[in-house]
């Protein structure tokens, strides 16, 4: 009978990060892994400096918010316990660093361990191909979102050679836990996605240029007539432009450089010019 008890995840941004609080808020033993010291400790402070303020709104006692920080523990990569029911990957969205971090962990990690990626664009399939079969067949795709410890929403991808019974039970799990899991096929962007595309790229062909008073108008019309809680500008700075932007051209790509999903020029010289969004202090609007 399958169990999640303990979890590892990888990569100590601000995804990895809100997965692992989020997980060990579920009474789960979490360790939160990155190559990056630096990242790793302000992970650490950031997740502490929520939970504080958690226990000031009353949303969590004194004594849970000890137990959360006794069940959770911040390590290098390499320092891992060699053991455990599910691993995440949240790091970097790029293949081929992905596909060689799996590698690795497929030699140090038990075969019945669940693995999974964050991936937001790529498909499981190509993370997984070159993994044994017995591998593959316990590795899927579990794509939250931002901010993960409050959208119940998260995409259970299912790879092509995904047991069904994995999917099921995640999908049960995460129900019992208060979130939405959506089964999605395993297709470039998934559900979510490939449907934020267009959400993003045709504001941006309207805007043209790093008008603001125009990028604030649209936002405002999308807010108050569309019913949207967030502009598509004011989102992408909230996710980090560069991560934004990866991803559309991983889905551009992935469909063949289909101009519906095509970057644009706008979003690309921000990225260039190191202006991306909330964590910067400036992307399509500055922020003090």
């Amino acid at each position: 009978m399958k169990k999640l008890e303990t979890v590892l995840v990888i990569g100590a941004g601000t995804m990895g990060a809100g997965i692992a609080q989020w997980f060990t808020q579920q009474g789960l033993r979490v360790e939160l892994c990155d190559l990056n010291t630096e990242v790793l400790n302000t992970a650490e402070t950031k997740i502490n400096a929520s939970w504080e303020k958690l226990v000031q709104k009353d949303k969590f006692s004194v004594s849970q918010l000890e137990l959360f920080k006794k069940n959770i523990s911040y390590k290098e990569l390499n320092g891992f316990t060699p053991k455990c029911d599910l691993v995440v990957e949240a790091i970097i969205e790029n293949l081929e660093i992905k596909k060689q971090l799996f590698a690795d962990l497929d030699k140090k990690l038990p075969r019945e361990t669940l693995f999974a990626s964050n991936t937001s664009s790529l498909t499981v399939g190509s993370l997984t191909k070159d993994l044994p079969f017995e591998r593959q067949k316990n590795f899927l795709g579990l794509h939250f979102f931002n901010p993960a410890t409050i959208m119940k929403l998260v995409e259970v991808v299912e790879g092509p050679q995904t047991l069904k019974e994995n999917i099921d039970f995640l999908i049960s799990w995460f129900e019992g836990k208060g979130k939405m899991p959506a089964h999605c096929q395993d297709r470039p962007g998934f559900i979510v996605n490939r449907v934020a595309r267009n959400f993003y790229g045709e504001p941006l062909r309207i805007a043209k240029v790093l008008d603001r008073s125009l990028i604030k108008e649209i936002d405002t019309v999308l807010k108050e007539v569309g019913g949207f809680r967030m502009g598509p500008f004011e989102l992408m700075d909230l996710i980090g432009i560069d991560v934004n932007y990866d991803v559309t051209v991983s889905v551009w790509k992935a469909f063949y450089n289909e101009p519906r999903f095509q970057p644009h020029q706008l979003q690309k010289s921000l990225v260039d010019r190191g202006c991306l969004g909330k964590k910067t202090g400036e992307g399509f609007y500055k922020y003090e």
